[in-house]
This record gives structure tokens, sequence and C-alpha cells, in this order.
């Protein structure tokens, strides 16, 4: 056999093997990195959230929470496909080390890369607050209780201590003042605390010069504002009647009349299915009960809502000093000068009511 040699001395044809070994050792290498790369690239940035009916899902990661008690809120509802690759990816970006509280969004199709990032990041959605029509605040932190991760006893306690209020300047309010009904957004692991101190910068917003100006027109501060608001509030569901029944109860203020408002009443006797005050129920002993004591009730008899406390700071100009429901039980009122006038639509009304067997 003949060999050629190189200008060194070494053989050609085994050099020529050894070169495309090379060759094909590194092409191979090239495929095996390759492949590995795209498995790589499904298991980061392939969808593996799925939602049912393709829709939005909310999940609500508590606070203190650790990387297994993340898990098993997404496992438990079967929102991860492949677990072991989130965890693989969740591993490397440190999420176990980074779990934070909050409510998030996931989307039908998200990537593991796109689910761990916003996880660790705690990119989480506000959610909207909502309170109305609530008596006082126990009432309310039920109501927030279930709409915040803060705990209702959390948000009671919170209040009831002197010195918590004292802090934020607002320990001669009284507390339930505070609280101007609307819809709000928070995150949802707000704490009591952040949530109260949101509330008295919403108050505080609440009352602009605008509305400060026009209390002051009425001869009201803005708690009394929002004490006769209350009793308005009680008396009508009609927001276009409310500046007028208003009006009523600031003639007799401004009078020096008993304002004998019904649901103050109501509010007394601690019953809010009484539908029909009687005159012994009128005789209760409360400095609530406005047909013994002159003036407004110490405090609100519920938290009243924007349109009543608005119905208050623009109350209809008017002589009337009576109002009564209409006989038609329609929910609205009708509105006379006289005490003689009164009565007989008081009388129209009591005998709507004897019809519809209405006692109490």
């Amino acid at each position: 056999m003949t060999y050629y040699h190189s200008k060194y001395g070494q053989p050609m044809k085994r050099r020529s093997r050894f070169h495309r070994f090379v060759l094909w050792f590194l092409f191979i290498l090239v495929l095996l990195s390759v492949g590995f790369g795209y498995f790589l690239y499904q298991m980061i940035n392939a969808p593996n959230v799925w939602t049912p009916n393709d829709k939005e899902i909310s999940i609500y990661i508590p606070t203190g929470s650790d990387f297994g008690q993340l898990k098993e809120v997404l496992y438990s509802r079967g929102l991860v496909v492949h677990r072991k690759d989130f965890e693989w990816w969740a591993q490397k970006k440190k999420l176990p080390e980074l779990v934070k509280p909050g409510r998030y969004i996931l989307v039908n199709g998200m990537t593991n890369n796109q689910l761990v990032d916003m996880l660790r990041a705690g990119r989480q959605i506000p959610v909207n607050v909502t309170f109305n029509n609530v008596r006082d605040i126990y009432q309310l932190a039920g109501k927030v209780g279930k709409q915040l991760e803060a705990d209702s006893a959390d948000i009671v306690n919170f209040l009831n201590d002197s010195s918590n209020l004292a802090k934020a300047g607002v320990d001669t309010v009284p507390v339930s003042t505070l609280f101007i009904p609307n819809t709000y957004r928070f995150y949802w692991n707000t704490t009591a605390k952040e949530f109260v101190k949101r509330m008295i910068r919403e108050y505080r917003r609440f009352w602009n010069a605008s509305r400060l100006k026009k209390a002051q027109a009425a001869g009201l501060t803005p708690t009394q504002v929002m004490i006769l608001a209350s009793i308005v509030e009680k008396e009508t569901n009609k927001n276009n009647e409310k500046p007028r029944i208003a009006s009523v109860y600031l003639n007799r203020l401004h009078d020096g009349w008993r304002l004998q408002a019904d649901p103050t009443v109501v509010y007394a006797l601690g019953n809010p299915n009484i539908h029909r005050v009687l005159n012994a129920q009128k005789k209760i002993d409360s400095p609530y009960n406005t047909y013994r004591h002159k003036g407004l009730p110490p405090g609100p008899i519920c938290i009243p809502s924007i349109s009543s406390i608005d119905a208050v700071l623009n109350y209809d100009k008017t002589h009337y000093l009576y109002f009564c429901a209409k006989s038609d039980l329609s929910g609205y009122h009708v509105f006379s000068e006289t005490n003689r006038e009164h009565q007989i639509n008081a009388k129209r009304y009591q005998k709507a009511l004897d019809i519809m067997r209405i006692y109490k």
C-alpha cells in the first residue's frame, strides 16, 4: 500500500479520516444543541396554562404563602398543564424565593416564562371594592372582608383603637362618617390598616372646598351633614326626592323643632325590619330618638350614600315642614307645609297599610 506523506511526514489518509470524524462529531453536536435548544425553548415559551372556556381566571395567593402553597393554588384548579416543566423553570428563575401575595389573572395559553415572571414580579391586578347600604362599621367590615384579604375583625379592631385614629388626625370624627360608599380599586392583599388609611384619604378628598362651603351655608359641619344624610338615606331610595326630604329636616332644625324622624326610632330599637313605627315605640328612651330629643342624633344611623350626602348639601329651598309616604305605596312621598294637610296625608297612608295588613 502506498501512503502519501505531508510536508512533515504524517500520513495524509489518516489525517483525512480524522478530519471527517471531527466534522461529523461537530455536526452531531450542533444537531444535539439545536434539538436541546428547541426543547428548552418549548419548555419555556410554549403554552402551558389552561383555563376553562379560554376565560381569564383569578387566583389569590395569601400573604405568607410559600412555593408549595402557590403550586397548590395552581394545581388544585388544573391551571398548569406540564407541572414539571413549570417547576423546573420556576426553580431556575428563583420563584420559590420570591413568592408574592396578591390577586393574579391567568390567561389561557400563557407560557411558563410569562407565568413565572408575573408571579415573581408581583404583577397583581387590583380588585374593585364596593360597599353601600351598610348600617355601621361592623357591616362595612363584613362586606370589605369578603372582597379583600384583610379580615373583617382586623378592620373593626383597627377602627376601635382610638390611637390609630388619633395618629391619622380623625379621632374627633365619628368613625362611621369616615367612609364614603363607592367603588374603590385595591390590591387584594391590602391590610386593615392600609384600607382604613385609604378611606381617610378618600374622605378628605370628598370634602373639598365646594362641599365644605355648601355645608357651611346650610349651617352644618361635615359630620352633621353625614348624620342628616343618614336619616335621608333611610327615608327614601328615590334619589330625585332626597333634596326635598332634606329640606324638610333642615327647616325643622332651623325652626328649633324636633326632627321626629321614624328611621331614628327604628335605629334606636335595633330592629331594621320594622315597617310601621307605632306611637308607643316613639317613646323609647334613646339619644337617637328624635321624637324625644331636639337636634340631630349623636351619630349617623347608617353610612349614607353620596347621593344622600349631596342631597343635604344641595337641598331644595322649600317651606315644607312635613312629609308622608304616598298612599299608593310607590315609595315616593307627599309634602305639606301645615299639620292639617299632613294629618290628611298620614291617614291615607295608614289606611293603605291597614289594607295591606302591615301593622308593624
